[in-house]
Order: structure tokens, then C-alpha cells, then sequence
């Protein structure tokens, strides 16, 4: 199949980056709740898409669902989630190089509060 360019992006990358770019700032869903989001696919398939394609959109705000970073991008990671004021909990002593984790109970969105209309109330312009 060789690589694709943007403009050919498959139809389920493309709608799982739209998902992607409407998180707010200082917000994150996890790959399951993307997934659920769309009514397609799971928390596999939405990594694969953020993994080849995410570069394009806000990648930092799709995460584990324990809240920790991707890794090998944590320092780029935290940089935007310090950024954009995302709650984070501090690491315990046990945790590799001591990188926080993200707060999931706070940060976590559910697709609704201040973010203008619901894209799945056909409201999408």
C-alpha cells in the first residue's frame, strides 16, 4: 500500500483525529474513550492511528488510561500539559526518572463542558 500522504488518510484515522483536536486544553481522553466516542474501533486501533498519524493534532491530550506518558515523548509531554495547566499527580519514588502522571479523575473529559456544541448532535459545522 506504500505510504499515505494526509490527503488520504483512511476515513476512521481522519475521524479519530477530529475527536483529537476537540479536546480542550488542559484536557485529555484515553484511547478507550475516543474509541467509544466514535462508536468504533477500541483502544488499539485509536493508538495505531495516534502513533502513525497524531503528529498532525494535539497528540499529548489522547493518553493511557492510567494516566501515564508515552514513552519516550514524557518531556515533550509534560512541556504541553505545563503549558496548558493539565492536573497532573506528582511520581512516586518508584517511577521511572520521577516523571509525573497525569490526574485522570481532573483531567479526564468527557466530550461535553466548554466545548461549544456536541459534534454528535449534528451540530458539527
Amino acid at each position: 500500500m506504500g505510504r499515505m500522504s494526509v490527503e488520504e488518510l483512511p476515513e476512521y484515522a481522519e475521524r479519530v483525529l477530529e475527536v483529537a483536536e476537540l479536546i480542550p486544553p488542559g484536557r485529555v481522553m484515553t484511547y478507550g474513550d475516543v474509541a467509544e466516542w466514535l462508536g468504533e474501533g477500541g483502544p488499539r486501533q485509536v493508538g495505531r492511528v495516534m502513533a502513525l498519524y497524531g503528529g498532525a493534532v494535539p497528540w499529548w491530550r489522547v493518553v493511557r488510561s492510567d494516566g501515564t506518558l508515552l514513552p519516550g515523548h514524557e518531556l515533550r509531554a509534560l512541556g504541553h500539559y505545563r503549558d496548558e495547566g493539565t492536573p497532573l499527580r506528582q511520581a512516586g519514588r518508584s517511577a521511572e526518572g520521577h516523571v509525573p502522571r497525569l490526574d485522570m479523575r481532573r483531567a479526564r473529559w468527557d466530550g461535553t463542558d466548554g466545548a461549544g456544541p456536541d459534534p454528535r448532535a449534528g451540530t458539527h459545522t
